[in-house]
């Protein structure tokens, strides 16, 4: 038994064979506003207000769009500053053990710069080569510096408590190598789950 379509809606208007009326502008056939007088027609417009309304609702009733969350809820805060308050927290828990890492600057990068090894444009870098993190140690005038790269962390972590300790196991590798010390012992629970 073939299916049935049916189509819901408004009835179609049967299409014309040709034979319709046309309707002509008022200025090809002759006919003026004076041929028909209207009341409604006579009465004058009142101009429009020169200031600009204030809008209360959009145009579809809906009311103005406002922010999806208050500033304060998490769910406002960027990825980026999500990540650099995971920084913030493991670095503060360093800072507690070792005050000196109060002349550390540390930043937040989305993605090392990675130099050509001249390899050519064929070769590919392996996850092993992607660093996680780096180290620059002070000229100068400036101070020593710990850069923690965004994306590379984010991409080997599947949850936030994932990303919060590989965050810290990065700060913790980064700060011994520019203090020149091992892992152990900058942090005792390095390496612990």
């Amino acid at each position: 038994m073939p299916c049935a379509v049916r189509m819901y809606g408004p009835p179609r208007r049967p299409r014309s064979s040709g034979l319709h009326a046309r309707v002509e502008p008022a200025w090809r056939t002759g006919v003026s506003a004076e041929d028909y007088p209207s009341p409604v027609m006579d009465k004058s417009v009142p101009p429009r207000a020169t200031e600009p309304r204030i809008r209360r609702r959009d145009r579809h009733g809906r009311g103005m769009r406002g922010p999806v969350a208050p500033p304060q809820v998490p769910l406002a805060a960027s990825r980026g500053e999500v990540f650099a308050d995971l920084v913030q927290d493991s670095v503060e828990r360093l800072e507690r053990r070792w005050p000196q890492l109060a002349d550390i600057e540390f930043l937040v990068q989305d993605v090392p710069y990675v130099k050509d090894t001249g390899g050519g444009p064929g070769e590919l870098l392996s996850d092993e080569t992607v660093p996680l993190g780096g180290t620059a140690a002070a000229r100068d005038d400036l101070p020593a510096r710990i850069v923690i790269y965004r994306r590379p962390v984010e991409i080997r972590t599947k949850s936030r408590d994932e990303r919060a300790a590989l965050v810290h196991e990065v700060v913790v590798e980064q700060v011994a190598e520019l203090l020149g010390l091992s892992p152990d012992a900058v942090d005792p629970r390095y390496g612990e789950d």
